[in-house]
């Protein structure tokens, strides 16, 4: 297999024209190869850990759906994704024999890319935060503990992720690498087929091999668009097929709707690297306490109730404890042995009976109820 096309020039001397088109078939291999293999180990290795571990404790406070991708991010994506498709069909379809204007279209679709990316780059500049999908040490490590524990199954523990995981921000810097070098080596290829005279650094139509002289040069260019180009093949063919896949669809519809459920951010995310805003702010409910069941309930320090105190003896037996809740509630007096009519007002005390002892007993009950003899 070779892995670039040379061609004599005028001089007689080999030149570099572009690569081969055998790494054009070799993307393509090594993206369905990957995908592949990818689904026979998710299928016979990882299946038994793919259950969900729900909401938990973790949920409380959270919305039941959590924005993942704002509007303008869905957009730029979806935009960028139909630019990359749009160029790589063009790039490579007439290779493999199928023929039509292919060329207005690509650099029509390459400008558009050029455009939507400088947007994005100005956009997670200053808008977003820039370094949240950048590769951090953290990620590093994170990353080297989920391969070991899929590979071994040792029962090695994985931190949850930031909302973008490592996987995420290596395919990012994998395509931001790949695209940025199939762009600019792009821009120099346009104009040098047509040259626009404003252009000083160029040298306008008269100059157009001012800024790479030889031709050994232009072909360096070529070979680093082709690179680009069929890198993207493999990292496109990669992408779809995560995309597709049904214990990653939840990713995908995120990234349709815009929003994740409450449970899988929950199981997949690390509150303190991808904080929700307004999270752990829902009001609590309070605890109801029905009127009269005998106990008013007290807040303490810690802010959990209180027993009621146990009420003191009144001197009437059992009965004290049901005229201290009758207290409570309807606001009798405990000392009085007068009970509420069905008015309200209080009864009068029903005369002592005779114990045998004559007049003296009710001066012994009057003085009971008063409180000067023991």
């Amino acid at each position: 297999m070779e892995l670039w096309r040379s061609a004599a020039d005028p001089w007689g001397q080999d030149v570099l024209i572009g690569i081969s088109w055998d790494l054009m078939w070799a993307a393509v291999i090594v993206g369905l190869g990957f995908a592949a293999a990818h689904a026979v180990l998710a299928k016979l290795l990882w299946s038994a850990e793919s259950a969900s571990t729900g909401g938990g404790s973790g949920a409380a406070g959270l919305p039941a759906q959590i924005l993942r991708h704002a509007m303008s991010e869905r957009v730029f994506h979806w935009a960028m994704s139909v630019a990359m498709l749009v160029l790589l069909v063009t790039a490579f379809l007439p290779i493999m024999g199928i023929q039509f204007a292919w060329v207005t279209i690509h650099w029509i679709a390459g400008v558009a890319l050029t455009l939507m990316i400088a947007y994005h780059i100005v956009h997670a500049t200053f808008w977003q935060d820039f370094w949240a999908i950048w590769v951090s040490r953290a990620d590093i490590k994170t990353g080297m503990a989920e391969l070991s524990h899929m590979i071994g199954r040792n029962g090695t523990e994985v931190p949850k992720a930031p909302k973008y995981p490592i996987d995420h921000k290596m395919f990012h810097h994998a395509a931001a690498v790949s695209s940025l070098a199939a762009i600019v080596t792009g821009i120099f290829m346009m104009l040098r087929i047509d040259t626009p005279s404003w252009i000083p650094f160029i040298g306008g139509p008269a100059e157009p091999y001012a800024v790479f002289a030889s031709e050994g040069a232009w072909g360096i260019m070529y070979i680093v668009h082709g690179v680009s180009g069929v890198a993207l093949i493999a990292l496109v063919i990669t992408h779809i097929y995560f995309a597709i896949r049904p214990d990653k669809w939840w990713i995908t519809k995120s990234m349709i709707y815009g929003f994740i459920s409450r449970d899988k951010y929950v199981e997949n995310f690390d509150p303190a690297l991808w904080p929700v805003p307004g999270a752990g702010t829902a009001p609590q409910e309070e605890e109801l306490v029905p009127a009269g069941v005998g106990a008013s309930v007290h807040a303490g320090e810690s802010g959990a109730p209180e027993a009621a105190p146990e009420p003191e003896d009144s001197g009437y037996g059992d009965s004290s404890s049901d005229y201290g809740r009758a207290s409570e509630v309807g606001g009798l007096d405990l000392g009085a042995s007068a009970g509420a009519g069905e008015s309200g007002a209080p009864e009068a005390a029903p005369e002592p009976e005779d114990s045998g002892y004559g007049d003296s007993s009710g001066d012994d009950g009057r003085a009971s109820e008063s409180g000067d003899l023991d």
